[in-house]
């Protein structure tokens, strides 16, 4: 039986998460026939492309070029109809891959992506559970934006010749590339779908230092979109003025003390 998708997994130096993703997309409730694993190092440092092998997955080597770039290279290695990904940093719920295949069989002719929902895993600080409050990683949310929808790499399936169409994701993004994908791709026509029953569960930073990094990395990825696309954006003086206002409040309110954050 060949496979009918393979499933994508980009890792830099992420050896501490990885054999968790493994172990999940090992498990799931479809015949292991059916699918195939591809892990991408992205120039890792540490034991990522070993326990890769010795999970049985196929690994794909490169120097580290960012999760684009590692994306990227999955899929030119895939020859499989439907491609998903996840990251090192997800465990997938055991009927994840049904689901998202499911969603695909059951949509339109021109259906060329299936978003999943994503959960925290062990969201037990205060920084992972603002991540979860907030819905960082809502794919029904993203995808309903009235103007720049996109569904988060960690939980979606697409037809893969609609990804080669458009030359997969852009290499030069180090971040926000999820979203600069899907403008590509609506532009040509075809349909994304959100389907809750595709559960990824995902290590949010967990502490607000780190959230603070990593919201800097998406900051310069939405900065980058935003500016290949400054010809379709109206940005006024009084915007830039009003976007600052909203800023600086927010930031008093956020350094108010408030009440203790219980479980």
């Amino acid at each position: 039986m060949s496979p009918t998708v393979a499933v994508i997994v980009p890792v830099y130096n992420g050896e501490a998460t990885l054999s968790d993703c493994l172990r999940s997309l090992e498990a799931q409730n479809l015949p292991r026939s059916a699918y195939e694993i591809i892990v991408v190092d992205d120039g890792s440092s540490d034991g990522s492309a070993a326990i890769a092998t010795a999970f049985g997955a196929r690994v794909v080597r490169q120097r580290n070029g960012g999760a684009a770039a590692a994306r990227n290279a999955g899929l030119a290695a895939a020859r499989t109809d439907w491609i998903a990904f996840t990251d090192a940093d997800c465990v997938a719920s055991r009927g994840w891959l049904k689901a998202l295949l499911r969603a695909a069989a059951a949509g339109s002719d021109d259906l060329i992506c299936v978003a999943g929902k994503t959960i925290g895993l062990a969201s037990n600080t205060p920084a992972a559970r603002f991540v979860d409050i907030t819905g960082g990683f809502d794919a029904g949310r993203h995808l309903s934006h009235p103007r720049y929808p996109f569904a988060p790499s960690g939980n979606v399936l697409y037809r893969r010749v609609a990804l080669a169409a458009v030359d997969g994701y852009d290499r030069h993004y180090r971040s926000y590339e999820a979203c600069d994908l899907h403008q590509r791709l609506g532009a040509r026509g075809g349909q994304c779908v959100f389907e809750p029953a595709a559960l990824v569960f995902h290590r949010h930073r967990a502490t607000w230092r780190e959230y603070w990094r990593q919201q800097r990395s998406y900051g310069a990825g939405l900065a980058q979109f935003m500016r290949a696309r400054r010809g379709q954006i109206g940005w006024s003086f009084a915007d830039e003025l009003r976007a600052w206002s909203e800023l600086v409040a927010n930031g008093v309110r956020a350094a108010l003390p408030g009440s203790a954050d219980a479980a």
